[in-house]
């Protein structure tokens, strides 16, 4: 009865949650598209409401990951179906980006619960956690330069 009645309000409830959970992603993917040479993987309309990934050049995801961690963010770094694993995603490897930049991928989902102020939260310390990294990145000088460069500044 408990699985019935919780089926009935998660399908009487889906329509206002998926059209929540997309004005939230739309607000992180315009936030994070603001990070220079960042790249939103898929489709910016044709995607799960409550899914947007990343990646970015210069920078690599395990870092990535735990310095979204120690501000209170919970993400991930590729494919959910290969979590765990150090290595880049298959899927963004399918897609035909090369290994450097599938490495430095971001994964978040999003609930009905967020907010925007958390959207805007975790736009800002990813801003600055990629740029906390990419100064410490040997590669960075280089792309900031245009050379090897993927992705456009903007």
């Amino acid at each position: 009865a408990g699985m019935a009645a919780a089926l009935e309000e998660a399908v009487t409830t889906m329509e206002e949650r998926n059209r929540k959970m997309s004005a939230l992603r739309d607000r992180l993917i315009t936030g994070m598209e603001k990070i220079p040479y960042s790249f939103l993987t898929g489709s910016r309309e044709d995607r799960l409401p409550g899914n947007a990934s990343f990646c970015f050049e210069g920078i690599e995801g395990e870092s990535l990951l735990l310095h979204m961690d120690l501000r209170g963010i919970a993400a991930s770094s590729g494919s959910a179906c290969t979590s765990g694993s150090l290595d880049p995603s298959h899927v963004l490897l399918a897609c035909g980006l090369p290994h450097e930049i599938a490495h430095g991928s971001l994964r978040l989902t999003i609930s009905a619960e967020n907010t925007l102020e958390e959207m805007d939260y975790i736009c800002d310390m990813c801003a600055e956690v990629v740029a906390l990294l990419r100064e410490m990145s040997p590669v960075w000088d280089k792309l900031e330069r245009g050379e090897n460069a993927h992705f456009t500044r903007d």
